[in-house]
Order: C-alpha cells, then sequence, then structure tokens
C-alpha cells in the first residue's frame, strides 16, 4: 500500500439546472461522490498511487455505492467498517454563476463515530503515506482522536504524514479549529493549505507570509494553494512558485482534494517536490472543467498529456524566510 487515508465519505447530489434561483421542487440532480479524503484516495488512485481507506459508512445503499466506487477506483476497503443500521452521510450541491452553495446531512453519520479503534496500526506502519485532514478532525470529538491517533501511529512508523487543514468554520468553534488544525500541522511531514483557511489561521495575509507561518510549524514540505494563482512551494529551504493552469471553470467541487491526492501519488514515484506540485496544480484545473468531485478527476495520462504540451514550467526557487 502506497497511501492510506482517513476520513468521512459523503454521497453528493448536484443540481444539474445553474442559475440563481434556490433549489426547487422540480430540479433534478447528478448523484456522485463527495467527502474530501475519499476525493483524496481516487485522485492518488487515478494518478497511479496503491490507495487504501479508513473509515465507517452504513449499510444503506449509500455506503454499498462507496463500495462499488472504491472498487472500481482500485482504492481497498480492508480498513472500512459497515456499521449495522448507519446511515451515510450527503450533501447537496447547487451552483450559480459566481459560486457553489451546499447542504450537508451527516450528523450522525457512522463516519462521525471513527474513533481511534478503528485505526489500524499495522497498515499504518506498512503505507508509505497516511493523509488526514481538518474535516476528519471537525466532524467529532472521537474522529478528531481518531486522526492524532493515526499521525501519531505513522510518525513513530516512520510513514510520512500529509495534511490538509479543509477548515470548514460551520463544523466547529474557531479556536478549537485553530488549536486542532495548528497541532495537525505540526505532526505532519507535508501541509497542503489553501490562501484563504492560511490567512484565517495564521492571522497572515500576504501569500509569503501565510506560507512562512506554515513552515515554522515545522513541516518538511508545504503547499499553499491559491486556486486561480496557482501555488507556492515551500521545501528543502526554497520556496518555488507553480503557475496555474488556465481552463473554463464549470465547478471547484473537489479541486483542492484532487490536488492533493495527484501531489501525493507523484511525489510517491519519485517526482520532485516542485515537478509533484506541478503535476498537481494541472489535475486539479482539469478536475474544474466538470460538474461534481470525482467525475472528473483526470487519470495520470491525461494530467501526462497536458504537461507534454508545453505549459510552463515552474519558477526558480528562492530561500525561505525563517
Amino acid at each position: 500500500m502506497d497511501i492510506l487515508a482517513v476520513g468521512e465519505p459523503l454521497l453528493e447530489f448536484n443540481a444539474r439546472v445553474d442559475g440563481a434561483r434556490p433549489v426547487e421542487g422540480d430540479d433534478a440532480f447528478t448523484v456522485g461522490y463527495g467527502g474530501d479524503t475519499s476525493n483524496f484516495a481516487v485522485a492518488a488512485a487515478r494518478s497511479g498511487a496503491r490507495t487504501g481507506y479508513v473509515t465507517r459508512i452504513g449499510d444503506d445503499d449509500f455506503g454499498a455505492a462507496f463500495l462499488r466506487l472504491w472498487e472500481r477506483e482500485g482504492v481497498g476497503t480492508d480498513h472500512v467498517v459497515l456499521e449495522a443500521g448507519g446511515r451515510t452521510g450527503v450533501y447537496f450541491v447547487h451552483r450559480t454563476e459566481s459560486e457553489s452553495s451546499f447542504v450537508y446531512y451527516r450528523a450522525h453519520s457512522p463516519a462521525s463515530r471513527l474513533a481511534p479503534g478503528d485505526i489500524p496500526a499495522d497498515a499504518i506502519a506498512r503505507a508509505r503515506l497516511l493523509h488526514v485532514s481538518g474535516i476528519t478532525q471537525a466532524i467529532s470529538t472521537s474522529a478528531c482522536d481518531a486522526g492524532f491517533h493515526a499521525m501519531e501511529l505513522a510518525r513513530r512508523a516512520g510513514t510520512l504524514v500529509s495534511y490538509d487543514p479543509n477548515l470548514r468554520p460551520a463544523l466547529w468553534p474557531a479556536e478549537r479549529a485553530r488549536a486542532v488544525i495548528m497541532r495537525g500541522v505540526e505532526l505532519c511531514d507535508i501541509a497542503l493549505p489553501n490562501l484563504t483557511e492560511g490567512r484565517a489561521l495564521t492571522g497572515a495575509h500576504e501569500p509569503r507570509d501565510v506560507l512562512d507561518a506554515f513552515v515554522r510549524r515545522g513541516p518538511s514540505t508545504v503547499v499553499l494553494k491559491m486556486g486561480a494563482e496557482g501555488a507556492l512551494v515551500a521545501h528543502d529551504g526554497t520556496v518555488t512558485r507553480v503557475d496555474p493552469h488556465p481552463v473554463r471553470q464549470v465547478d471547484p467541487t473537489g479541486a483542492g482534494d484532487t490536488f492533493d491526492g495527484a501531489f501525493a501519488a507523484r511525489l510517491l514515484d519519485g517526482a520532485p517536490v516542485p515537478e509533484a506540485a506541478r503535476y498537481a496544480a494541472v489535475a486539479a484545473a482539469l478536475t474544474t472543467t466538470g460538474p461534481g468531485a470525482v467525475t472528473p478527476i483526470p487519470h495520470r495520462g491525461t494530467v501526462d498529456a497536458v504537461l507534454a504540451g508545453g505549459h510552463r514550467p515552474v519558477r526558480p526557487s528562492r530561500p525561505i524566510r525563517r
């Protein structure tokens, strides 16, 4: 196993009709798949990594749909707990020209009962990389403890840890979110914040200052995702700017998760950190060209073809300010 992810899957209902009006009773929805760490696992698998997932799902139709998804995508389910009578979480997406709005039905989902006892120590020790997110730690106290437990096990086993803050203010109080997430950053090797949450978590504003604030927490690699502005990558004492890949955006859902999974897969395949970030930036951009979190995630051949088309390389590195 190359990569093991821990978290919460959510079935997605994506409104087919865009517009400024609210969702109506006659709207049609496309059924898809979401949940940040599940998206991550699929993206990493499509980029060539051997992935597995740790979660709890219900024995309902939605849980069965996820099991079929992970089987199709080659995501291992040996550590997925099927909870009798559990109701797998769902969310609804409605888009306008300027934004996407989300409504979640996840309270008391099986994933919210994820606990340290669900974390497979042996599997983490065998994996090359463990991935955890702030959302996983926000959905319940026991899931928060499970995330920390997984990271501590990985550190003791010498397994790399990647961590995406994925700050969702609606899920928990600001001070608790900041304390938990920044501790997660301290425990990881690879931090993957975006600029908006980075500003909220650090109090800094300029991208370079936000990046430096995360670097000072100790990760050996920090990737600051900036959407249409590309990314800043701190590694080995230098900062590299990765230019964005221009696309016509349809739906940004899951783009950050795709970046994370694609980056991890290429890094474990031996790509230098800046090149892995460039690959991930292209993969994330391509994800936004179709609706839904999972369906548009590109496979490695598609991303490699785009990169082979002569798009701009990463910019030269500069020293990190500490």
